[in-house]
């Protein structure tokens, strides 16, 4: 199977303060309570389990993103939309617990 390319949280959290990511589309595959807590607003969510389901939401024509809380659904949902052909998929490492440190969200 096909390997997909990682992103440190470092580099993706500079790319998206600098606007670098462009078309890009940046994926969120946590739960909605998980969303509700804390997201990016330039993220869209499709929860992990809805994602076979939820293809045609998902541009073939674009680098694609993919976050979750730590980085481990959202490798194997890399892992899954490039069995379904996506060709430019990237794993956010560390997910939003990572990328939320480093754009200092806070929480209630």
């Amino acid at each position: 199977m096909d390997d997909f390319d990682m992103i440190s949280p470092q580099q993706f959290t500079a790319k998206l303060q600098k606007g670098e990511l462009g078309q890009a589309m940046i994926i969120d595959v946590r739960e909605k309570q998980e969303w509700d807590y804390y997201h990016l607003d330039e993220a869209v969510l499709i929860p992990m389990n809805t994602v076979p389901a939820q293809l045609d939401k998902v541009p073939a024509d674009c680098k694609l993103y993919v976050i979750c809380a730590h980085g481990v659904r959202s490798a194997h949902v890399c892992y899954y939309l490039r069995e379904q052909g996506y060709e430019d998929v990237v794993n956010v490492e560390g997910g939003m617990a990572a990328v939320a440190m480093l754009r200092g969200f806070q929480y209630d």
